[in-house]
């Protein structure tokens, strides 16, 4: 209480001394105090609401970073910091009008505690002879007077003046205390509340009232609460009400005045502050709604859910943890990532004699109902971990290999493992993208090997080891399994085939400012308006997350759903509609390069904001083949031009032949291995292991023959002295 005291009473006593001063009430004073503070504070309060209108526009994009990066916490806290510096949002500036009230508190029960010293100014020396004969006075020990000695000092002097008269050289003390007017409509300031005396009872439940009145009217009017939950803002009410009557019941009545000052202030700052920076000039209040809660049924659901994931969670871990001398892993972030892998599994069955390990975090992942025959099911282990239990999982990875679709290891949640530190890690990308522009800055930095598809991304990974000064990865040359796929899926489909009526595969990516969110609608009706059967394909990421914006984008057209003109599909384990579609359209997804690789057919670009995952891309130097490939193997379309896009359409359909001849160069130019990809990966991979088998016994042979070398003196034992 002294080092309080000392920082924050002293300078807090001078304002309070001036008050009383002023108006030499003690109750009043502490009214005119308070009046002071938060008329000093007002700044902050206008700033905290700025602070706050911005908070409630940026919500929606908070919410989006929640769920587009759901299971990163680190890639979430990142995006978030990033969101607030661009929208210049402060959670400190929303808080500091409360935490300033933290030190005021403090600062005014010091006050209170200590009138002597604050609201008299008497030297130490006096006020230590007067507390001292107080307590002789009172039978007690001065140390168990506490922090309440000062006001002993007060209480005994008003109602016993001749108690301490006898005090040499205290006669101006004295009288500078018996002059202090405690009382406020018959209530002694420096009292605590009790039952004894029933009116002081009415400093606490005033407290009680005016918190609860300042927490109803925030819910209504101020900016935050709209949008909470019941709990959010009933919640937060019953508390401050519990705290202030709480708080103004263990302390003397002047704090609780204080309290209660504060409280109805408050409501006055909040208008007046809604007056300076009006919310509805803003912000367009109608949209803003309360998070919808799960019904119970939901609620149910998800606890079973979440059960059946743990119980198959022990099961597969144990299961893994229990196989000796793993060689191989592949980890899958969800079902509709098997199909990158599929082509290399199958291939490594067929070739090797390996056992696979494919861990999932989905627990419907396809690859748990693939049926394989009983020597291959053995050498095909499949697992489920939650994303939840990645963290440690991955820390405790025991393998020779780690394959992953999975960017940014050690750089955010995901780390290399602590067991072993000679595991290689492999990537491969999900779709033929530039990594320098698609994947964040370092997200291939702590890779030993790239699975590479062209000649591009070669370049973009010896570019960024040049920039960074990295030690150089091991690039295999593999192409692209997936294609490979999809290449012998439309062997059948004769290169001229065009659907009656034609179809237009809808397929955007995921990322901000994606055509699903930007311009859906738009592009949809004029293709639907020109005759072609649309399929709306979102991308698997954006399902998981975003699900119920899907519809409410494709709410105008029920008659076209209803006739199967307009259809969504959200089942992403097959690619048939994409290699029987007769055009694509995206934004910035690599759907359009394997659409257009496999079926030598133009895909149309939607000119939305560019998909910048790496801020820093220009600085290699490299043109992504995102940007170049556009125009080489279709049509870059312009908002403005999304009218005519069913004209656009139907011309190229017309050029077909055209647009094959110049697809079929453009993949040789840009892509490995077509059609033998998966014995390229196959291959490396099986060579690679070969080599980590061959350390290993190498290193195990040395420890043998350090462990059993005979040392020289057993040597000269067995041999001599002069041997």
């Amino acid at each position: 209480m002294d080092v309080i005291n000392a920082i924050l009473g002293i300078p807090l006593g001078y304002i309070f001394y001036f008050c009383y001063e002023l108006l030499p009430n003690y109750g009043l004073a502490i009214l005119l105090f308070a009046l002071i503070t938060k008329a000093l504070l007002f700044p902050l309060s206008v700033v905290a609401q700025k602070n706050a209108i911005t908070m409630v526009r940026i919500r929606p994009a908070l919410e989006d970073i929640k769920q587009r990066f759901a299971g990163n916490n680190t890639l979430v806290l990142a995006e978030q910091k990033a969101l607030y510096k661009r929208e210049h949002y402060s959670l400190l500036k929303g808080m500091l009008p409360l935490l300033i009230q933290i030190p005021l508190i403090l600062g005014l029960i010091c006050v209170v505690y200590f009138p002597l010293q604050h609201l008299l100014h008497l030297d130490t020396i006096t006020i230590r002879l007067l507390i001292s004969a107080t307590a002789e006075q009172l039978g007690i020990p001065v140390a168990q007077l506490g922090t309440g000695a000062q006001l002993a000092v007060m209480e005994l002097v008003k109602h016993d003046p001749a108690a301490l008269a006898g005090l040499t050289g205290m006669d101006d003390a004295l009288a500078q205390i018996k002059a202090v007017n405690l009382d406020f409509f018959g209530v002694d300031m420096a009292m605590v509340p009790g039952f004894a005396l029933p009116l002081t009872l009415l400093f606490p439940l005033l407290s009680g009232g005016s918190a609860l009145l300042l927490s109803a009217l925030q819910n209504k009017y101020y900016i935050l609460q709209r949008g909470a939950g019941f709990w959010g803002k009933w919640g937060t009410a019953l508390f401050l009400t519990v705290f202030s009557l709480y708080f103004a019941y263990v302390l003397p009545c002047g704090v609780g005045l204080y309290w209660i000052a504060g409280n109805f202030l408050s409501i006055a700052i909040m208008g007046l502050c809604n007056v300076i920076y009006p919310p509805h000039k803003y912000l367009d209040l109608s949209a803003i709604k309360t998070k919808p809660k799960l019904s119970s049924e939901e609620k149910k659901q998800k606890r079973q859910r979440n059960k059946a994931e743990r119980a198959r969670q022990r099961v597969d871990l144990k299961r893994f943890y229990k196989e000796p001398d793993k060689q191989l892993v592949f980890y899958s972030e969800g079902s509709g990532y098997y199909k990158y892998f599929k082509r290399i599994i199958e291939w490594l069955l067929e070739h090797s004699d390996l056992v696979i390990h494919y861990v999932s975090s989905d627990l419907n992942d396809q690859v748990f109902s693939i049926q394989l025959n009983e020597q291959k099911r053995q050498r095909f282990q499949r697992y489920f971990v939650r994303p939840s239990s990645l963290i440690s999982f991955m820390m405790k990875m025991d393998a020779d290999m780690v394959v992953m679709t999975m960017p940014d290891l050690e750089t955010f949640h995901i780390k290399r493992s602590l067991v072993r530190k000679d595991i290689e890690y492999v990537y491969i990308d999900h779709g033929m993208t530039s990594f320098h522009l698609c994947l964040r800055e370092h997200a291939l930095d702590a890779f030993d090997t790239v699975f590479t598809f062209g000649p591009n991304q070669d370049r973009e990974v010896r570019r960024s080891e040049e920039l960074y000064q990295l030690p150089a990865k091991t690039l295999v040359n593999t192409g692209y399994p997936l294609l490979d796929d999809l290449i012998d899926s439309v062997c059948d489909l004769p290169l001229d085939h065009v659907n009656e009526p034609p179809v237009v595969l809808v397929a955007p990516s995921w990322q901000t400012d994606n055509l699903m969110d930007l311009c859906l609608p738009q592009t949809v009706a004029p293709l639907l308006a020109a005759g072609f059967n649309v399929v709306v394909r979102p991308h698997p990421e954006y399902v998981k997350r975003f699900k119920e914006r899907i519809l409410q984008h494709l709410t105008d057209f029920k008659k076209e759903f209803a006739s199967g003109q307009l259809t969504l599909e959200q089942d992403f384990s097959s690619n048939k509609t994409v290699y029987e579609s007769d055009i694509v359209l995206t934004d910035w997804s690599s759907i359009a390069q394997e659409f257009s690789y496999a079926t030598r057919k133009p895909s149309i670009f939607v000119h939305t904001p560019i998909k910048v995952m790496n801020p820093a891309w220009e600085s290699y130097g490299l043109e992504p083949l995102d940007i170049s490939l556009r125009k080489q193997i279709g049509r870059d379309v312009a908002l403005e031009e999304l009218p005519t896009l069913g004209g656009i359409a139907l011309e190229m359909l017309a050029l077909r032949d055209e647009y094959r001849e110049r697809i079929a160069r453009v993949m040789e130019e840009n892509l490995y291995h077509v059609g033998s990809s998966a014995e390229q990966a196959g291959a490396y991979i099986i060579a690679s292991l070969k080599e980590h088998e061959a350390r290993r016994q190498e290193e195990k042979a040395q420890l043998q023959d350090h462990l059993f070398a005979p040392s020289l003196e057993d040597l000269e034992k067995e041999l001599g002295p002069h041997a």
